[in-house]
């Protein structure tokens, strides 16, 4: 019997419910228990616990995002809140209201979600509207667990998290295998390859550190394409792509484009290799998706990147955990932005892909949709939830809810709207309380 009564209202991070033993640390084995553990321990987190609470995380941040392939309830806590807790303890914790607790019976322990969608099948609103949740992997191995779970289309694929062993260079025939394979696992959906998008988050082993870049906002994505050894890889990348453009479906997409003329540039820099595939552009930043009229003039789609768009449109660098706090996805300014887009895009929103983990936070998904947007790229295991979220919602309710977001002024506001505590410490804010 545990001697200490808990209840604490952390950050929702990935949903399901799990009960077991606290254990602090990675050390021993992990199955079967609630494990707590710091944003510099995710990476070392190979086995499945049945449930993850993490202190003091970037929410937004690649190693965290990572997370979501073991697809088991996760919750985000702060020093404080931790402190409260002792190793050993039984806890039930529920990924989808961001519940710790010590009575086991607070909430059902229920299964993963599983989904009841085919593969490339839409989801359908309850006035009848198609939804896409396409799925955003970084291996064959996920782009095959997408597929099981219904996605409509491999949406995006990370390559710069496909790495050769012992850290060389990757090349022609590293690719030719790893492309061949998610192809391999995805079909019969189609597949969109992201060029490599190598960021100061996200630098690869291969990459001198003398020509990596240094921080957020600097040289990645497609500013690297000219400087070697990059550009040997994106020639790589290329030139497989060609060799399997005859035997799978996929399209291709241009990371961290901040000017039309850029992606003019590199699309024809492509049709050099492949004169025939969709070519999109990644809209990233807040001057490229208040130009997307233009950017969907010329590219075949766009795809917003919303974890980026998000770090620059708060100037706070997503991985970094003492600037978690301005990373704000309630704020009333953020769902005025993505509606300035949405109208401009007009009648071509149909073309645009929201990616990242804005839809995926609790609450977001119908204000999105009310928006108007209906193409989503997320990570995998969120599908089925996602799904289900969409399939109980109507296009009016969902603008009605956006409307109210978008004409109020604070972030306490629009949880308010959303029915969301406002009494939790979301990944904005540090200190456990609002007063």
């Amino acid at each position: 019997m545990n001697a200490l009564n808990i209840e604490i209202l952390a950050i929702p991070y990935f949903p399901g419910v799990a009960a077991g033993i606290l254990q602090i640390g990675m050390q021993g084995e992990v199955a079967g228990k609630i494990v707590l553990i710091r944003q510099n321990e995710v990476t070392s987190l190979i086995k499945h616990p049945a449930a993850i609470i993490v202190v003091e995380a970037a929410p937004f941040s690649h190693t965290m995002i990572g997370l979501f392939g073991l697809g088991v309830p996760t919750v985000l806590l702060t020093e404080q809140q931790a402190a409260m807790l002792e190793e050993g303890i039984e806890l039930l914790i529920d990924g989808s209201s961001g519940l710790i607790s010590s009575d086991l019976d607070a909430v059902p322990v229920a299964a993963r979600f599983t989904s009841v969608l085919q593969p490339g099948q839409a989801v359908i609103m309850a006035d009848g509207e198609a939804v896409n949740l396409c799925a955003s992997v970084r291996r064959a191995s996920a782009a095959s667990n997408a597929k099981d779970l219904g996605a409509r289309s491999i949406g995006l694929v990370r390559s710069e998290f496909l790495l050769p062993e012992h850290g060389q260079v990757p090349d022609r025939t590293f690719y030719h295998s790893a492309f061949r394979d998610i192809c391999e696992a995805a079909a019969p959906l189609s597949v969109t390859f992201r060029l490599l998008d190598v960021a100061a988050d996200k630098i690869p082993p291969w990459l001198p550190a003398l020509d990596a870049p240094d921080q957020s906002s600097g040289l990645q994505g497609v500013r690297l394409y000219t400087i070697e050894p990059v550009k040997s890889v994106i020639e790589a990348q290329l030139e497989v792509l060609d060799d399997l453009s005859g035997d799978y479906s996929f399209r291709i997409l241009l990371p961290y484009l901040t000017r039309l003329e850029e992606y003019d540039y590199w699309l024809s820099r492509v049709r050099s290799y492949l004169p025939a595939l969709p070519v999109g552009a990644m809209a990233e930043t807040p001057v490229s998706v208040l130009d997307i009229r233009h950017l969907l003039d010329h590219a075949d789609f766009v795809a917003i990147g919303c974890n980026d768009l998000m770090q620059g449109l708060y100037a706070a660098d997503r991985d970094r955990t003492e600037l978690r706090q301005y990373l704000d996805p309630y704020a009333p300014v953020l769902f005025r932005l993505l509606q300035q887009v949405a109208e401009q895009a007009g009648s071509q929103l149909d073309n645009v892909k929201l990616c990242g983990m804005l839809p995926e936070i609790q609450g977001v998904l119908p204000v999105l949709l009310g928006l108007g947007y209906r193409t989503f790229s997320v990570d995998a295991p969120f599908i089925p939830h996602l799904a289900e979220v969409a399939a109980n919602v109507t296009r009016a309710e969902c603008e009605t809810l956006a409307k109210q977001l978008c004409a109020v002024k604070t972030t306490r506001e629009a949880l308010e709207i959303l029915r969301l505590p406002t009494d939790r410490p979301p990944p904005f804010l540090c200190s456990d309380k609002w007063d």
